[in-house]
């Protein structure tokens, strides 16, 4: 990873970021879309035991990235629980009359 010497190279490399980001969200959104057509009831839909594992993997990538690990655990927490929300209405969606 390369150093930005200017504010327009990093803004250019934020931006490219983003880009990329905005396409592995949607990625994730579209996993999220399966598991609420595919899990058979409304009480799995949150799943603690599985944050839980998800959250352990974030930081342990976090650390081995030389990220700060307690920042990205907080993102992924928050961007968990608005997936969730998301699925819970997807579940909802597939199986309303």
């Amino acid at each position: 990873m390369t150093r930005c010497n200017t504010m327009e190279e990093v803004r250019a490399e934020v931006d490219r970021l983003d880009r990329e980001i905005v396409r592995l969200l949607a990625e994730r959104e579209q996993r999220i879309a399966d598991a609420g057509r595919i899990k058979p009831t409304r009480s799995i839909v949150r799943d603690e035991d599985r944050i839980e594992d998800v959250v352990t993997k974030v930081r342990r990538e976090s650390q081995a990235q030389g990220a700060n690990a307690d920042l990205i655990e907080a993102i992924y927490r928050d961007m968990m629980e608005r997936f969730i929300a998301h699925e819970f209405k997807l579940w909802d969606a597939h199986r309303e009359p």
